[in-house]
């Protein structure tokens, strides 16, 4: 029997049958429950296909291939082509499937890239460089779009239209909002400061503050989160501008085809949308990015869905957004967990079981 190390039995204890199917169940059991209570059979049997139809959901479709495909060109840059096009795609799709398991609160699938590209034969320290570098570039977009499309859009574009007044949805949106986001900037800030300022600095202070009683018993992860810094901030120092602008135009290309998958299913249902319509629904997903972080569920599962029937409900025909927020998240997060569930047991074989034989592929 092969003998597997601690990081190995951990990742492999994450990916249990059970946790993958708890984000299916959360999810599709809070699109039933909207579809039982909000959706309007006359208006799903009054749907008419067409040709701009199939048009926009083929550039829904092409969307996410964009997505995952400028994913590919970061990764396998940032390893210096270490990577072949084959490999950055298993890599991708099980970190995509890792944070599809696990709550974006807490980082999503972070210390499982690490893992997953250290096993694809990066060596150690650069892949702690390499996903905590990307972690950062993921961070600046959301950093800079926020205030963007606020200023941009304006406020009450951005926040109108939400059905339930009074709840934290409702009233209280807009503070939950700018708490969430100034919390990720606060975080980012202080990631880039060990990065690129003092990285041992910040590993005593993390040290030091989770030495208290109450707080102890996370100090061994400080410690090497600490560790990580320090790393990735020696691998980083050395980099010239060549080496980040791809990276940089890669993340904000990647967010960008992201986001507008819902344009295009919106278009797909409702061809008449104008262009500042367009750019409003844009913003509200920058919106429910960060809003979804709030969910301890996996990769947001239940409430990404919630947030869609509500916050987009205003554009769509009253009575189809369930079915959409269905739509939305077949082709922008179920994918990866039955991509992953392909790909893992594959992955395991020739990376975890024998990873004493160098990959060739």
């Amino acid at each position: 029997m092969t003998s597997l190390d601690p990081d190995a039995s951990r990742f492999l204890s994450a990916f249990k049958m059970r946790k993958v199917l708890l984000p299916v169940i959360i999810g599709l059991g809070i699109t039933g429950v909207l579809v039982w209570r909000y959706s309007d059979w006359d208006a799903l049997n009054a749907v008419r296909w067409t040709w701009a139809s199939t048009f926009w959901m083929l550039l829904a479709a092409l969307s996410v291939v964009i997505r995952d495909y400028a994913y590919m060109v970061r990764i396998r840059h940032l390893t210096e082509r270490h990577l072949t096009w084959w490999r950055s795609f298993v890599v991708i799709m099980l970190w995509e499937f890792s944070s599809a398991l696990a709550p974006g609160i807490i980082g999503g699938g972070f210390l499982f890239a690490i893992f997953i590209l250290s096993r694809e034969g990066v060596e150690a320290g650069k892949s702690i460089t390499i996903i905590t570098f990307t972690s950062f570039l993921d961070g600046i977009f959301l950093a800079v779009m926020a205030p963007l499309v606020y200023f941009t859009i304006g406020r009450e574009a951005l926040f109108s239209g939400v059905q339930l007044e009074g709840s934290w949805l409702g009233s209280g949106l807009f503070v939950s909002f700018w708490t969430v986001y100034f919390i990720i900037l606060g975080y980012k800030l202080f990631v880039a400061y060990a990065l690129f300022v003092n990285p041992t600095f910040v590993k005593r202070a993390l040290v030091g503050i989770f030495s208290a009683p109450v707080l102890r018993r996370w100090r061994r992860h400080m410690v090497t989160t600490g560790d990580q810094l320090i790393t990735a901030a020696r691998g980083l120092k050395k980099q010239p501008w060549s080496y980040w602008r791809p990276a940089l135009i890669a993340t904000f290309v990647s967010w960008t085809a992201r986001y507008t998958i819902v344009n295009c299913i919106l278009h797909a249902f409702h061809p008449d949308l104008s262009f500042a319509t367009d750019l409003t629904i844009y913003g509200k997903q920058v919106v429910m990015g960060i809003l979804v972080l709030l969910s301890p569920t996996p990769g947001g599962s239940g409430l990404a869905e919630f947030i869609f029937n509500d916050f987009l409900g205003m554009f769509i025909t009253t009575g189809l957004a369930p079915a959409l927020a269905l739509l939305w998240r077949m082709m922008s997060y179920y994918p990866y967990i039955i991509m992953g569930t392909v790909l893992l047991p594959r992955w395991v074989r020739r990376n975890v079981l024998h990873a004493s034989v160098p990959a060739t592929n």
